[in-house]
């Protein structure tokens, strides 16, 4: 695994302090600006109070995929069968190159220096990265840890070296809080679990994990060669010598290749692209995903591919003739598990960048989001946060807040507004004294708009005294539940001798 670290820094050629920001966040900071306290997540004002001098670029694919280009050619000067992860990280066998480049260690110091010496002549020169890092391992998932650390990880030894990395490592943030709630750090403690008992607790993506903790990765289990060839390709006539146009014809192909794999039910996690010039140059390089491709990735990864090698230093010298896309490992499709909001992370940036744009066109304090907060009625436990900004409590929701409205939860706050009377049969108020004890009996709800609600049934109210050392800040207030003729129930609240619903239970 060959990797950059902060490639879409790089790629921007901009010195210094640099950030790269998507939808108003930071997502790529170069290690001068981390230095000064910037951090992944946060957003642009945050980051250029904590580093005055920082330059701010946008995110653009293109451009790192357009810049990696030349380093990927240093490294298939290696192997010519080179795996494009993602701008900033490649793969390639290591066993068949070691034997002729004095073994692994060699290899990855003449890769490392190689890929350096293209970064440095290339446009991205001058931004001071760290340096390319290679990592050798027996998978994919273990050589980008190694790569990161720098490390040659010997054949046999991937379980070893992965035992005391942290299950943060396995980009899933979620099953990691869940797994680190339970106990287990580690990723040697998630491989000592059972694999069927794994299965059963976390499903088909504990089960993945549990197989990358081993060292066993994840990509091997189900690839085979297809059936028949389901390659595509299409000549250009007349030759292509620019971008925009030869996209044009790689989106049609990737359409092509895509509903050929749909009608034989495959999926494909590896494409190779190739292309030939006018003078008989052939050009051609292999581009994995970590999922599977659809039609609109096919088209960006060729796309940028084309991007690559037709204004790359080592562009063809005529325009390109031929182009084809070849699914070099696919899967059988047997369907994918959506979440239950149908949630994907396409979905996600799609909804980020919506509400980027409306925040924009509004103001960042009219778009809001609900966190879940410390206090004792529902209204207080719900605060509304402006989308964007970190979604932190302003009071610990985990201490006991002695009082606290009791679970299940209701489902509206702060409806119907307004005052509210409260009947006993005989049509007298039901006040409640400083025992928390009610005058009579509720029968009746009578809101200052609507028809009066008959009570079927309510719950003794409970006291509920906030800061009673503060005399400006002292509020004493009782609870009080009630369910009432038309199914629906109401939570009542009693203060300064009035009732007012303080929520509305489904």
């Amino acid at each position: 695994m060959v990797w950059c670290p902060d490639w879409p820094v790089v790629a921007s050629g901009v010195a210094g302090p640099v950030v790269v920001i998507h939808a108003n966040r930071v997502v790529v900071a170069s290690a001068q600006a981390r230095a000064e306290g910037v951090r992944i997540g946060q957003r642009r004002r945050q980051a250029e109070a904590a580093c005055p001098g920082l330059s701010v670029v946008g995110r653009d694919e293109d451009r790192d995929a357009r810049a990696f280009e030349p380093l990927v050619a240093a490294v298939a000067g290696f192997c010519p069968t080179v795996e494009v992860i993602r701008p900033g990280l490649c793969a390639f066998a290591a066993r068949g190159p070691a034997r002729y480049f004095g073994g692994e260690e060699s290899l990855a110091r003449q890769v490392a220096e190689s890929v350096d010496a293209a970064t440095a002549t290339a446009a991205v020169s001058g931004t001071g990265g760290e340096g390319c890092r290679v990592g050798v391992a027996d998978g994919p998932f273990a050589g980008t840890l190694a790569a990161r650390r720098g490390r040659i990880v010997p054949p046999g030894a991937t379980a070893e070296f992965l035992a005391p990395l942290s299950v943060r490592e396995l980009g899933r943030p979620e099953l990691a809080d869940l797994l680190e709630r339970l106990g287990v750090r580690t990723l040697g403690q998630l491989a000592a679990l059972p694999a069927p008992q794994v299965l059963s607790r976390f499903g088909w993506e504990g089960a993945a994990v549990h197989r990358l903790a081993r060292g066993l990765d994840e990509r091997q289990l189900d690839a085979r060669q297809p059936p028949e060839d389901l390659s595509v390709e299409d000549e250009l006539d007349p030759p292509v010598e620019r971008v925009d146009t030869a996209a044009f014809v790689a989106k049609a192909l990737a359409d092509r290749l895509y509903a050929g794999l749909v009608e034989g039910g495959w999926r494909c996690t590896l494409v190779r692209i190739e292309a030939e010039s006018e003078h008989g140059e052939s050009l051609s390089r292999i581009w994995r995903h970590d999922g599977t491709f659809n039609a609109a990735t096919l088209a960006e990864r060729v796309r940028w591919q084309l991007d690559g090698w037709l204004t790359g230093p080592s562009r063809p010298t005529a325009g390109l003739t031929r182009l084809r896309l070849i699914p070099e490992e696919m899967v059988a499709d047997h369907g994918t598990q959506l979440g239950f909001w149908g949630g994907m992370a396409e979905a996600d940036q799609q909804a980020a960048r919506v509400l980027a744009r409306v925040q924009s066109m509004i103001g960042p304090d009219r778009v809001l989001t609900a966190v879940l907060d410390g206090g004792r009625s529902p209204i207080e436990r719900a605060t509304l946060v402006p989308w964007g900004d970190q979604r932190a409590p302003r009071r610990r929701p985990e201490l006991p807040w002695p009082g606290r409205i009791p679970p299940p939860a209701p489902a509206l706050t702060g409806a119907p507004g307004g005052s509210i009377a409260l009947e006993d049969s005989r049509g007298g108020p039901v006040m409640v004294n400083s025992r928390a004890e009610p005058s009579g009996a509720p029968a009746r709800l009578r809101p200052s708009r609507g028809p009066e609600l008959i009570v079927r049934g309510w719950s003794a109210p409970w006291p509920c005294q906030e800061r009673w050392w503060d005399p400006d800040g002292h509020r004493r207030r009782a609870w009080m539940q009630v369910a009432v003729d038309d199914g629906r129930a109401f939570l009542l609240a009693a203060e300064g001798g009035c009732w007012s619903v303080e929520a509305v239970y489904d």
